[in-house]
């Protein structure tokens, strides 16, 4: 063979400026076109990039190939990467003159996966952002990257196409891609939980409703009383506001004390006249008529949104309308549900009893 026949050898620098300016010229067309740039030499940095790519390289039919697009990824070739529910898309520079069109599909998570999933975390998560961050015990990251029944796609659930002329079953362009994606968890890690077709939020959700349930169901055991206050305070974080005792008659606690009441400030002002011992005393609001929201308390707030109908009312509709966070909403629910205020009209809604 000659040497004509072979391919012209391009250096790693040439390859870096070709892509470069490729970009600056796509840049004035597609303002909002997002290259993928690796900070330092690593492909990954945190978990889920990391553990995204180590799923790839397990499988001996990707572990032969995806290697040929590590040099891609690290030379700026990929211009453009961008993913949604179940599919990646992206721009990959080659050796034309125009960058490659590459498409990935993934196949999402079934329902029954994602139920046993979030069972198996029930205790283990205490916040989104440690989740994301990838701080939580071994065992849970073992559940999430088990070959059959984790969170990482199989051979089988990914589709991809280039249109590059590459006969390869699997080409440099994909293989930069794959390895993008990596790179883009690193960026944002709740793009993996996108890419799969779940929220990232149920995993926590769920491990604090069956926390809280299984505190509840513990302390009516021991003594046939809800939850104290504190603890919920401590197991969520949050400032929790208490529930009147609408047993007690006024003035007095449930135990038969007089309840304390706040001292008046002390000013210079001459004291008011005494008023005689047979004036009535300030008239009660009629039944039904509320309070400014200003002097409601936060579990009271919740009380007033809660409907009779049928349909009752959701967590994400209660945070929307009270601002409060949904952990400091499920606390107060539950508060509600034990004190006989309110019952659940369906999964995840709540009526007045």
């Amino acid at each position: 063979m000659s040497y004509w026949e072979y391919p012209q050898y391009i250096s790693v620098a040439q390859k870096q400026a070709k892509a470069e300016k490729k970009l600056k010229q796509l840049q004035k067309k597609m303002p909002d076109i997002r290259p993928v740039r690796l900070t330092g030499t690593m492909l990954a940095r945190s978990w889920w990039a990391k553990t995204w790519n180590k799923n790839l390289e397990r499988y001996a039919d990707y572990h032969n190939r995806i290697g040929r697009g590590r040099s891609y990824l690290r030379h700026g070739a990929v211009l453009d990467l961008r993913i949604t529910a179940g599919t990646v898309s992206a721009l990959v520079m080659g050796s034309a003159a125009n960058p490659y069109k590459v498409e990935i599909q993934i196949k999402p998570l079934s329902r029954t996966q994602w139920q046993a999933i979030k069972q198996q975390c029930e205790g283990h998560l205490k916040s989104l952002q440690d989740l994301l961050a990838g701080k939580f015990p071994k065992t849970l990251g073992e559940i999430f990257f088990d070959p059959d029944q984790g969170l990482f796609p199989t051979p089988k659930g990914i589709r991809f196409t280039c249109s590059c002329p590459d006969s390869a079953s699997m080409c440099k362009h994909v293989a930069a891609t794959l390895y993008g994606i990596g790179a883009r968890f690193d960026e944002d890690p709740s793009l993996f939980f996108t890419l799969r077709g779940v929220k990232s939020e149920d995993l926590v959700g769920e491990a604090i409703r069956d926390t809280t349930e299984a505190l509840l169901t513990k302390t009516r055991r021991k003594s046939a009383k809800v939850l104290d206050e504190a603890d919920l305070g401590d197991l969520f974080g949050i400032d929790m506001e208490s529930l009147p005792d609408f047993s007690a008659p006024p003035g007095k606690s449930a135990k038969g004390k007089k309840a304390l009441q706040p001292k008046a400030p002390v000013t210079n002002a001459p004291a008011a006249p005494k008023k005689p011992s047979s004036a009535r005393p300030t008239p009660t609001p009629p039944p039904g008529k509320q309070q400014p929201p200003s002097l409601l308390s936060a579990t009271d707030q919740v009380a007033a949104l809660i409907p009779t109908g049928d349909n009752g009312i959701g967590i994400a509709e209660l945070v929307a309308q009270t601002g409060y966070t949904k952990g400091k909403i499920y606390g107060i629910v539950h508060r509600l549900k034990q004190a006989g205020i309110i019952i659940n009209a369906a999964h995840g809604r709540y009526v007045k009893k």
